[in-house]
């Protein structure tokens, strides 16, 4: 095939023989129609060719023929103009009314792109850098700076200047390749599984197909072709563009909002100033704390200046009554009048008035700031919590409390209506009379047992056998009896002292020190104890006091399957409730540090098995374990 840069044709063969005229009249093409071997006519043309086919050879009835490459075309086929092919005329050619509007054009403005045809005095209203964008140049010039494409081809895949182009105008050998205005992307107009041209729309898969595709694949989908569905969806692109401004709008107005918000966001970010709350609570707890360590320096300081001076006092008169009696030891018997005078004078001594003890609490007052220290942080650590629920959106609906409660709080007692025992008798109790004996390997060196029944507190320790289960730190004693299930009742009586009465897990640590090993100072007892002036509620390091008369005897009820602890003063068979320790909500309004100690850690108490537990607190304590009959009578002499 000769390429080479030959003479020009005429442009009206260019005009009659290349794809912008008809083949039938020979004029410019006029409202084009292609058929299905590709060729282009004007719609009028080969409409009337159809009519009268003019007596070809050959033809069967129902078919005409095209009139280039006589290839064979339903009768009946639906004609429709070409909207692109009509639209890139327009761009590329002037719209003449006879071929002679075409002799008009210098072969230069035929070889100029569709972008040149609108020069200065034809103004393009497009910015130069689209016009630029959309030339096509052409794949068949080598030498030198390539010329633009006046045409593509579909079968070639490739696009031609008009030089190049005359090959496909003039030799009967492409005379069935089918000739396009120029495109960037050839390979997208074709289709990709039969490189065929895409000529129809599947409007059931909604895509572009060719006439291959269209009786294979698609033979039974709803088919047009790409020009009836690009009226149709002309028709639809108003009202699918007002929705697309009106989702634009809305967008706007949304991105506007979200920006404010972002904004807002940023503006309220409360860091710093949580950061200075936080700031200041810890300067609150560290002055605090300060004042808690200065009361406790202060009040030990005031109470060993004291108890120092009556040490003094008692190791010099100790000394006194040691050397009398030493000189009264060295007298000669034969000596009289000496031994009068040493028995005078140690019987001086001996007589002489007592120093006046120092009246030192059975508890130290400033122990009690742990009890307030203890008491802070519980509360902090509930508020805490609540608040970090209500923040993460787990809290309840329920108002959350705060405010510093008074470490020492009013009686726990339950409502009557709320706990039906209450108002029983002490016969209901007896049905549920368990038995206590009191664990000798359990108590303590300063503890002495009458039997298995009762105890006392001495001065001077016992030597008890070693065991793995006694209390070394504090003056306390168990019972041999587990209780895991059911209901239990048992008496004690108060002889005298300071006694605690209570339960323990049998997990207990017995080398515990003082302060944590004690009745109701830890998280695996609790207790009732009688301090001399009122009864005392003890869990967890919490405790609460109880406005009530001294009973002598003291009824427990544990109800282990409902987790509950009940205390009764017992007297002429009348059961007064002193304490009850089990789970209840908080009244509006208010809060009790002990109650909320109770709600959270005593229920665990309940995952072991429970032992009665004892503390004799003051050096004269004594108990008794009630013999559980009716009049309840002790068998030891009151003091």
């Amino acid at each position: 095939m000769d390429t080479g840069s030959g003479p020009l044709s005429p442009v009206s063969n260019l005009l009659q023989e290349g794809p912008f005229s008809c083949p039938i009249c020979l004029d410019a093409l006029k409202d084009p129609a292609t058929i299905p071997c590709g060729h282009n006519f004007c719609l009028r043309c080969i409409g009337a060719h159809r009519q009268h086919p003019g007596g070809v050879a050959g033809a069967q009835q129902g078919t005409s023929r095209c009139p280039l490459c006589q290839e064979p075309f339903p009768a009946d086929l639906q004609l429709r103009k070409n909207h692109t092919l009509a639209e890139l005329l327009q761009i590329r050619l002037p719209a003449p009314s006879s071929p002679a509007a075409g002799l008009a054009m210098s072969p230069e403005e035929l070889r100029a792109p569709a972008g040149d045809a609108c020069r200065p005095g034809n103004a393009d209203s497009r910015p130069p850098r689209e016009q630029e964008e959309e030339v096509v140049l052409c794949d068949f010039c080598t030498d030198g700076e390539r010329a633009e494409a006046a045409q593509s081809c579909l079968v070639c895949l490739a696009s031609f200047c008009a030089p190049h182009l005359q090959p496909h105008l003039k030799s009967p050998a492409f005379q069935g390749h089918r000739l396009v205005p120029p495109l960037r992307h050839i390979e997208e107009s074709l289709c990709k599984l039969h490189l065929k041209p895409l000529e129809s729309f599947c409007r059931t898969d909604g895509s572009c197909i060719c006439q291959l595709c269209r009786v294979q694949e698609h033979r039974s989908h709803e088919v047009v072709a790409v020009e009836v569905e690009r009226e149709h969806v002309e028709a639809q692109r108003p009202k699918i563009l007002n929705n697309v401004e009106n989702q634009l709008d809305e967008i706007g107005v949304t991105i506007s909002q979200t920006r404010r918000t972002v904004d807002l966001i940023k503006g309220t970010a409360q860091k710093e100033k949580v950061s200075k709350v936080f700031a200041e609570t810890a300067r609150v707890l560290a002055t605090f704390q300060k004042e808690v360590l200065g009361f406790i320096e202060d009040g030990e300081r005031a109470m060993l200046s004291g108890a120092e001076e009556e040490l003094r006092q008692k190791e010099e008169r100790r000394a006194l009554l040691t050397e009398c009696r030493q000189n009264l030891e060295k007298v000669p018997s034969t000596d009289t009048i000496s031994f009068l005078q040493e028995f005078q004078a140690l019987k001086i001594a001996a007589e002489e008035k007592n120093i006046s003890c120092t009246s030192f609490p059975k508890e130290l007052s400033f122990i009690k700031s742990s009890h307030a220290v203890l008491a802070v942080k519980e509360l902090l650590v509930n508020i805490c919590k609540n608040q970090w629920d209500q923040l993460s959106g787990k809290g309840d609906e329920g108002p959350v409390l705060y405010g510093m409660p008074e470490v020492t709080i009013g009686p726990q007692v339950p409502e009557k209506s709320s706990n039906p025992a209450c108002l029983e008798s002490r016969d209901y109790f007896l049905k549920f009379a368990f038995i206590i004996d009191l664990d000798s390997d359990t108590a303590d060196k300063f503890l002495q047992l009458f039997g298995t029944k009762g105890a006392k507190r001495v001065l001077n320790p016992i030597a008890y056998p070693e065991s793995k289960t006694r209390f070394i730190n504090c003056e306390q004693l168990l019972g041999e009896n587990v209780m895991n299930r059911g209901n239990y009742y048992w008496e004690v009586e108060i002889i005298d002292g300071w006694v605690s009465i209570g339960v323990i897990t049998e997990d207990y640590n017995p080398q515990e020190s003082y302060d944590t090993g004690r009745l109701g100072r830890n998280e695996k007892s609790c207790c009732l104890q009688w301090n001399g002036q009122n009864y005392v509620a003890w869990f967890g390091g919490f405790d609460c006091v109880i406005q009530q008369p001294f009973f002598h005897t003291i009824g427990v009820y544990l109800e282990y399957s409902e987790k509950v602890l009940t205390f009764y003063g017992v007297k002429d068979s009348k059961m007064t409730c002193l304490q009850q320790f089990k789970v209840a909500r908080f009244k509006k309004g208010s809060f009790d540090p002990f109650q909320n100690k109770i709600n959270h850690q005593f229920p665990t108490l309940f995952t072991h098995n429970l032992k009665p537990a004892f503390f004799l607190e003051s050096v004269d304590a004594h108990m008794q374990l009630g013999p559980l009959k009716k009049d309840c009578v002790s068998v030891l002499k009151r003091r």
